[in-house]
């Protein structure tokens, strides 16, 4: 029986708004912190130890030519980061952020197991002059040689600095072939190609679902004012780096040991992992990421389930378009490079010019001038944070490639890496930051010392420029191989780890205090969609850098070390220059943010 109040007995206190997780806590913050960190740390064992392989997997298995493969890449990681503005909405107004974070799971997870099912290696062929020839690929002391098969002779191919390449016979020059008039191509299986595609269709869709919610759910641990957020987020992004760390270190050696397969099979059981987590979460996350109150709950969670997978075959309809596209002609100006985008890349462009200022028109109608002018500052940190990925994307892209052509693997002479685990030394450096910081930033809070959240931002756009700006100058010390020694490519990744610490972990934070309180979900995919339209760009970016490669390897280190070197201080000046601009903005911001910290 329920008591009812009277004018003669006084209401009991409702104390239905108080937050369970004050009750205990996990090193200082709500001990559903710890689950939350952990959900997020097999997950992004999964993902970082798919994307530690995949560019690498594209050039060498498939072997597609750089353009194409870091053409394909882009496209993967925008539309991985382009999916959450969907899932966020969807879990905001339906799902609530714990079933979607379930579904993505699932769909992740199933879209690693089919990545393992490749078929077999593409046959390289080269084609000059018109004339196809076979490509046959030894291995010599420490290095594969690539040979043209001209009937019973085996030519090596050397390129050359001017672009023209030379066919060897016992060393001797036999036949000269000039700019452009060598092809380099592979036989690949359609097949697989489209078993390809429609994983990493899976991907992005199941993404789409986890990635925005799993932040939210972080966020609903805290109230309005909490000052352990912004700590609280850094925590949740160490877990991130902790999962990933480990995976881009154990998947790379698997594919590398036992082929393909068992490296993305790591991946997927990684995902698995991380649903369970949720799924048999024994009350612990009762109360959070909830659906909606509502009866039509249930029956529309499988409508929006079933329309997610139809999803999919739309994204492998995207990527095959991304893939014939065609590079748009010399001197066709902007115009000509819009008109000559893929679908992939007008629906990024598009849903972003058009849907930031859409954002801004509703909050000038419906919210009130401070809560207008916060979502004004959040909207132009969003603008600057698609510079920051875009130049700290390069990992997975030209990066990667760089370590694989231009880089000394050997760590001391004692043992050598695979340029897939390189990537290991970002995550490596966040979980030894991390803490640091988080630490850093609480000391400098309660002495009234802390950079604003824009000047931050500003701090990580240089930070990210001086990084590469460091390989730069190790690109001086090559070795005779034009190879640069790995403690250059692992001070880059230090540097741009400090970066990342600075805009990513207060990025997500900063979403869920600037943003009107009824569209943070929608806002948090907001978030990742400037981060989609960076992977974009990044993609493009890398395409800059691209060398040309005959069955997956460049045939002259020097013209590839010379065309990292000039796209990565290009993209370090201009980094500079818009991260100078964002200090001096910062003022104007602040006040915007309305004591926003």
């Amino acid at each position: 029986m329920v008591d009812t109040p009277t004018a003669d007995s006084p209401a009991e206190p409702d104390i239905t708004h108080v937050n369970p997780a004050k009750e205990a806590t996990w090193f200082g913050h709500p001990r559903q912190l710890a689950r939350l960190f952990t959900t997020e740390m097999w997950e992004r064992f999964g993902y970082y130890g798919m994307r530690a392989l995949l560019t690498l997997y594209l050039t060498q298995h498939f072997m597609f030519g750089d353009r194409e493969a870091t053409g394909i890449y882009g496209g993967f990681t925008a539309l991985v980061y382009l999916t959450p503005l969907v899932g966020g909405y969807l879990a905001d107004q339906y799902l609530g952020s714990k079933r979607a974070v379930k579904f993505g799971a699932i769909i992740m997870s199933l879209g690693y197991a089919i990545l393992c099912f490749g078929g077999p290696t593409a046959t390289p062929y080269a084609t000059i002059d018109g004339q196809r020839y076979e490509v046959s690929i030894e291995k010599q002391a420490d290095k594969e040689v690539r040979y043209v098969v001209d009937g019973s002779k085996k030519l090596e191919i050397k390129g050359n600095d001017d672009g023209s390449v030379d066919l060897l016979n016992a060393g001797a020059v036999e036949r000269k072939v000039e700019k452009g008039k060598f092809e380099s191509n592979a036989d690949r299986s359609p097949l697989y190609v489209m078993v390809l595609l429609i994983a990493l269709s899976m991907v992005s869709v199941g993404n789409g679902f986890f990635k925005p919610n799993i932040s939210t759910m972080v966020g609903e641990l805290y109230e309005q004012g909490d000052r352990r957020r912004d700590s609280g987020f850094t925590i949740f992004y160490m877990g991130i780096n902790t999962g990933s760390l480990f995976s881009q270190i154990l998947c790379p050696w698997l594919a590398v040991a036992y082929g393909w397969s068992w490296g993305f099979g790591l991946a997927a059981i990684g995902m698995m992992i991380s649903w369970a987590l949720i799924q048999f979460n024994g009350g612990k996350l009762n109360g959070y990421g909830e659906p909606p109150a509502g009866p039509k709950v249930n029956s529309q969670q499988w409508i929006i389930y079933a329309a997610a997978l139809c999803v999919v075959p739309l994204f492998y309809l995207l990527y095959v378009n991304l893939m014939h596209s065609a590079a748009p002609a010399e001197g066709s100006g902007f115009l000509g490079y819009v008109a000559s985008l893929p679908l992939m890349g007008k629906l990024l462009f598009g849903s972003f010019l058009l849907g930031v200022p859409a954002i801004l028109i509703w909050s000038f109608v419906a919210g009130s001038r401070t809560e207008f002018q916060m979502m004004l500052a959040a909207m132009v940190l969003i603008v600057f944070n698609v510079v920051f990925w875009t130049l700290f994307e390069q990992a997975g892209s030209s990066l990667t490639l760089f370590a694989d052509r231009n880089t000394d693997l050997s760590v001391f002479g004692l043992f050598t890496i695979t340029a897939g685990q390189t990537q290991f030394f970002n995550a490596a450096f966040i979980v030894l930051l991390a803490p640091f910081m988080s630490i850093m930033w609480g000391a400098l809070a309660k002495r009234g010392l802390e950079p604003s959240i824009p000047v931050k931002f500003g701090i990580a756009l240089i930070g990210v420029a001086a990084g590469f700006l460091l390989l730069v100058w190790g690109a001086a010390y090559a070795d005779a191989g034009f190879k640069v020694s790995i403690w250059w490519l692992a001070g880059l990744y230090f540097i741009h780890s400090a970066a990342e610490l600075c805009i990513s972990p207060v990025g997500l934070s900063m979403i869920t205090k600037l943003s009107i309180a009824r569209i943070v979900g929608l806002m948090m995919g907001v978030w990742f969609l400037s981060i989609s339209v960076a992977q974009y760009v990044a993609g493009v970016i890398a395409q800059f850098a691209s060398v040309d490669t005959v069955g997956g390897q460049v045939t002259n280190l020097k013209v590839s070390l010379d065309v990292y070197v000039k796209v990565f201080t290009t993209i370090s000046i201009a980094a500079i220059i818009l991260g100078v601009l964002l200090l001096l903005l910062s003022w104007p911001l602040k006040y915007w943010m309305h004591g926003v910290k």
